[in-house]
């Protein structure tokens, strides 16, 4: 493997590092990804949480865990991090996935 190719195995290993602030297990443990896939050095990320109606700070907490796990990675030009089913999924997946803004 180069490397600039993306390593899935890390990534899920980083991924079942990031635990529910609720329950305390991992995200991996109770089977929240549902998707893990990477073009490139582009990596997606679809999940779920344990209820629909999860505390959105929460919510937003896990994503941007999971996103900031993605982009340690070697590997990764950037992360796409997609929750799903979720009462403010939209609003989420908006907030974790915009793009930084530039430094002065």
């Amino acid at each position: 493997m180069s490397a600039t190719q993306v390593d899935l195995v890390e990534i899920e290993e980083r991924l079942a590092k990031i635990m529910d602030p609720e329950l305390g297990r991992s995200i991996t443990e109770m089977k929240l990804v549902d998707s893990l896939t990477a073009e490139g050095g582009l990596v997606t990320v679809e999940f779920h949480l344990t209820a629909p109606f999860c505390p959105p700070v929460f919510a937003l907490k896990i994503a941007s865990d999971i996103k900031s796990a993605i982009i340690a990675s070697k590997g990764v030009s950037g992360a796409k991090v997609t929750l799903r089913g979720h009462y403010l999924a939209e609003a989420v997946n908006k907030q974790v996935n915009k793009e930084p803004e530039p430094q002065a």
